[in-house]
């Protein structure tokens, strides 16, 4: 792993960040409902019967809405499960998850430990949120690969969500980053041809 690359990140977090930091909370806000009517007018959306949503942290876009919008629609809602005995996260079926979310691991919300497992391999939609993004489909994720091994066994679309101020021009990429197949941000929706990407 090079030290060069990982200083690179570490960086380029610490830029992101802060101009996160500059957006109010109604900015958030409209951003957030934004993003949610972009996804939703998306073929990939329209067509998916499984969907591995996020539970937002305060400096992700919150896509809480789509959770019931998805359930109305007869999708399947999955949330990830940290899984502490194999140290990954895992994809759990929820069909109140507003209702049925506990804490986790790192303080994010998750799924309680009786939610059925999906196997990621059966997943038609991942969404995938990260500290940055870039024009080739890079995702800058918060340093722990956690995201990175859970994306590895997906086969579905991989979609990352962010605010636009979380896309960047280049992410510096090491053997174990995945690259995804689109990105959406409020105002943009961008789709990569993964096989025509060198990783």
């Amino acid at each position: 792993m090079s030290t060069e690359v990982l200083d690179l990140k570490k960086a380029l977090r610490a830029r992101i960040r802060a101009s996160l930091k500059e957006l109010s909370a109604a900015e958030r806000a409209t951003a957030s409902v934004r993003a949610c009517a972009r996804l939703q007018q998306q073929e990939i959306w329209q067509s998916a019967r499984s969907i591995l949503f996020y539970a937002p942290l305060p400096d992700e876009l919150d896509i809480r809405p789509l959770w019931d919008a998805a359930l109305a629609l007869s999708k399947i809602v999955a949330l990830p499960r940290y899984a502490s005995e194999s140290g990954a996260y895992v994809a759990c079926c929820v069909g109140a998850p507003l209702a049925s979310l506990v804490p986790g691991r790192f303080g994010i919300m998750e799924p309680k430990d009786d939610a059925p497992i999906l196997p990621l391999n059966q997943l038609d939609l991942v969404l995938a949120p990260g500290v940055g993004f870039d024009l080739t489909g890079r995702r800058l994720g918060r340093g722990k690969g956690f995201y990175d091994r859970l994306l590895r066994e997906v086969t579905g679309t991989k979609c990352g969500i962010g605010f636009e101020q979380q896309v960047v021009k280049e992410i510096p990429v090491e053997v174990h980053d995945i690259h995804l197949n689109c990105i959406l941000t409020p105002a943009r929706w961008l789709s990569f041809d993964p096989s025509a990407v060198l990783k």
